[in-house]
């Protein structure tokens, strides 16, 4: 059975003003698998996952040339709704970026902002995300307290948490868990190995055992381009490229 391809890039070339940043990407993402993008750092994995919602437009002189698609339709064709986009396509950053309000209005922003105002409404998606995440039986006696509270690890569960509550079809994750304890990286592994079934996951990682543990797919950048790109279990176990290997093995990056 041949894999449902949700967003797929073909001679993609993306600049930040003058400097080219990626070359001639051409990658699919098939839906609801985890697909890691490794290479070192300034390799262009981290720009690439931001072109996938337009992250990068917030960056003045930022530019995309190609194809770059979802569900076929192009992303960066003129006239897209970037806010509608971004809810289909959503983000979790390196580091935890909550808001300064309570754990429950954290996860209920997004809802509200496109117009749930039901309190049962809100109360349901709250509790659906968070379980989701896997935290809500940590934090379900205090959702009112104040989410800076948390720990770092249960931070990124709640960033995740509030990327879920408007129901996304894609997961982006740039780096999410570099900044944990083992602890908390393990859990948010998990996480993603039940988060999988029902949502896309595109994740950025510095951690080659983490993209062997939790992708099926990875794609190796380097220099801006897409050396390699296959299931995981081959391209760690015997990549086609010199370059690859290299990485791999540590003799390179």
């Amino acid at each position: 059975m041949s894999e449902q391809i949700i967003l797929s890039a073909r001679g993609l070339d993306f600049y930040y003003g003058p400097v080219q940043a990626l070359r001639s990407i051409h990658l699919d993402i098939p839906a609801k698998k985890v697909t890691a993008l490794i290479g070192p750092s300034g390799c262009g994995k981290s720009t690439f996952l931001r072109c996938l919602n337009r992250m990068n437009d917030l960056i003045p002189g930022a530019r995309a040339e190609g194809s770059l698609t979802f569900h076929g339709e192009e992303i960066y064709q003129k006239g897209r709704d970037v806010a509608a986009l971004r809810r289909r396509i959503g983000m979790v950053f390196q580091k935890p970026n909550l808001f300064p309000m309570s754990i429950y209005d954290n996860v209920a922003y997004g809802p509200r902002l496109h117009g749930i105002r039901s309190r049962s409404a809100l109360d349901e998606t709250v509790e659906r995300s968070l379980r989701a995440a896997a935290i809500w039986e940590e934090v379900a006696n205090r959702l009112k307290r104040p989410a800076l509270g948390l720990s770092g690890g249960q931070q990124q569960r709640l960033c995740i948490a509030r990327a879920l509550a408007v129901e996304p079809e894609v997961l982006l994750m740039d780096e999410a868990t570099s900044a944990l304890d083992p602890i908390s990286t393990g859990r948010i592994e998990t996480l993603l190995g039940t988060l999988k079934d029902r949502y896309t996951i595109v994740l950025v990682t510095h951690n080659m055992r983490q993209a062997a543990r939790v992708s099926s797919r990875t794609a190796f950048f380097l220099n801006g381009e897409v050396v390699e790109r296959g299931p995981t279990e081959r391209l760690f176990s015997m990549p086609r490229d010199r370059r690859t290997e290299a990485y791999l093995t540590g003799c390179l990056g």
